[in-house]
């Protein structure tokens, strides 16, 4: 079901009257609950809630970016990714960065209420059908399956989140305190969505009682409760209609949208003139300048990111020393004018002195971040600086993001909007097969199933090694069929050698696999070690960029959750409460 009807007049309206005739008269632009009372309302209301996946909707009181819904700002307050562009261009982003935060920041604000619209018009749709005479059920579970959704992100955002029942949205009561976790109750929707949800589904994007059973299993994960999680994961994977994609590409592709390996996917999609139903939250995230002279050079790959990719000479990776060099980069070093015409834009690498590195590398790296001299996407060699808009004095550093960008030809996925900006009709993946085999990896290492583990994990590798790999550019930037661009060396893990290191491979992986897919953060703090992580990563990536240890603050126990906004506070006159430590 691909992202359609964004853009709803308001279907419910609280209105303040004078008299008790004034109350009775539905108002213009309104629509009564007697109009919507049928299958036909059941679904405008339901494709409303489905819209809000991205967060996105008119007078939604923040910039599209700071509500997106592939979470790639939260990669910036990871060892992931840098804000990018320059440190001025959007100060509340640069600030969460660099951990100097404030409650009113507009991002935190503008994620909350972007995620409480979502629970509202879900809300919508479960009141509706309530006194809709018909079968809706299955109508009903993909409601209760996206307020889950919904909940379950505000719950691993803030940490302490209200809850809005049906029963508080039908009577208006939105303003409810924040009394603790929600983890019951979110699992109550799953749980109505397994039960109810069919085993597949007509229109690509809806989600299945194999999508509830994943989604449920995460929920599970995050409370560290390993046996149920692991029951529920193994049981999609062994059962369930899934698979891994042949090429690793295909999860960030037309292609590949829609593929085995999608769970639940945000059904982005571009179109003629302005492209309202792509993504506008991540318009901000092309290269600044680059093969096509895109805005606008955010959403940088970090030096710590990228070293991660070196492996050992036999394949695997470095658990315990990739950062202790860099894997070679051009930070401070301007593209190669003998190399790049600017008044053409061509470029040929066979006549840039930059010598890219040469140790082995897992071949993920170079369809995650933009390396100089490796190909971009397809539509060339990446010369380097020119298409880099940060300066090197900011915290940005040399790379840029491949995951989000469409591929050259790609044109049903090229995306524009209002100031020539990009909206990528990619589909960004909540969550893919990948992600389910390592967070069953994940559950069965921490119950003393080490096999499973070892399998899971190895079948995410073997992926890996069997893909195509991103091939050389000769001169003229021409691609050099079947040569690699780099030395490309993976394999999978002969054994794990106990639990602890089991828990190391695992978690690894995760990054390696899933690296800028906004899952980051949330691992490092549900494992317990953002604190540490975070710190030990500024003091690293001031090697990259000099001035980032300078600039950065130090991550403290209270930046595990983001605080309450304080926009949102005040509205409730006091009634939520601010996380400790804000």
């Amino acid at each position: 079901m691909k992202k359609k009807l964004f853009y709803y007049t308001a279907l419910f309206m609280t209105l303040l009257a004078c008299s008790d005739d004034f109350t009775q008269i539905t108002p213009v632009g309104a629509l009564a609950d007697e109009a919507l009372a049928n299958e036909t309302g059941v679904d405008l209301l339901l494709t409303g809630a489905y819209s809000l996946l991205d967060g996105i909707r008119n007078n939604q009181g923040a910039d599209d970016w700071a509500v997106a819904g592939d979470n790639w700002w939260f990669d910036v307050l990871s060892d992931d990714a840098h804000k990018g562009s320059t440190d001025g261009d959007q100060p509340d982003l640069y600030s969460l960065e660099i951990y100097d935060w404030a409650t009113a920041n507009s991002y935190i604000f503008g994620k909350w209420n972007g995620l409480y619209a979502g629970v509202n018009r879900a809300n919508a749709v479960i009141s509706l059908i309530g006194f809709t005479e018909g079968d809706f059920n299955g109508k009903l579970a993909e409601a209760r399956f996206l307020r889950g959704h919904y909940n379950f992100e505000l719950q691993k955002i803030y940490g302490n989140p209200a809850f809005i029942s049906v029963d508080n949205y039908a009577a208006t009561e939105f303003n409810q305190p924040n009394t603790g976790p929600i983890w019951d109750l979110i699992e109550a929707d799953f749980q109505f969505a397994i039960d109810n949800l069919p085993i597949s589904q007509e229109d690509a994007g809806r989600p299945t009682s194999w999508t509830a059973k994943a989604f449920m299993g995460k929920t599970h994960l995050y409370q560290a409760e390993w046996a149920p999680a692991l029951a529920l994961l193994n049981d999609v994977i062994n059962n369930g209609p899934y698979a891994l994609n042949a090429e690793f590409l295909d999860n960030f592709n037309a292609p590949g949208e829609n593929g085995p390996e999608s769970v639940f996917a945000i059904q982005f999609a571009a179109d003629a003139g302005q492209s309202f139903n792509g993504n506008r939250g991540g318009t901000l995230n092309s290269p600044g300048g680059g093969p096509i002279e895109s805005c606008c050079g955010f959403y940088q790959p970090t030096q710590d990111l990228v070293n991660a990719f070196e492996t050992d000479g036999s394949g695997l990776p470095l658990l315990d020393t990739y950062n202790n060099d860099d894997i070679v980069n051009d930070a401070a070093v301007n593209t190669s004018e003998v190399a790049y015409d600017a008044d053409t834009k061509k470029y040929d690498p066979s006549l840039d002195t930059f010598v890219a590195e040469t140790a082995p590398l897992d071949p993920r790296l170079d369809y995650t971040a933009g390396r100089r001299k490796i190909d971009f996407n397809g539509w060339g060699a990446n010369p380097g600086k020119v298409w880099v808009r940060a300066t090197f004095e900011d915290l940005s550093g040399p790379y840029l993001a491949k995951k989000n960008f469409y591929q050259a030809g790609e044109d049903v996925n090229r995306g524009t909007g209002a100031w020539g900006e990009q909206r990528p009709g990619i589909n960004y993946n909540i969550m893919r097969f990948a992600d389910v085999l390592l967070m069953a990896a994940e559950a069965a290492i921490e119950t003393g199933d080490l096999a499973t583990a070892l399998d899971y994990v190895n079948r995410v590798r073997n992926r890996a090694k069997n893909m195509t790999y991103v091939q050389a550019r000769g001169p003229g930037d021409e691609i050099i069929a079947g040569t690699p661009a780099a030395n490309y060396q993976i394999e999978p893990y002969p054994a794990f050698a106990g639990q602890d290191f089991a828990r190391k491979a695992v978690r690894f992986e995760r990054r390696l696999e899933l690296g800028m897919e906004g899952h980051r953060l949330f691992d490092l703090r549900r494992w317990g070690v953002a604190q540490q992580t975070m710190n030990e990563y500024a003091d690293n990536e001031a090697r990259t960029i000099p001035n980032f240890g300078q600039k950065f603050k130090t991550y403290e126990p209270r930046h595990d959750l983001l605080p309450i906004p304080l926009n949102a506070i005040d509205l409730s006159g006091g009634v939520l409460t601010q996380n400790p430590g804000f």
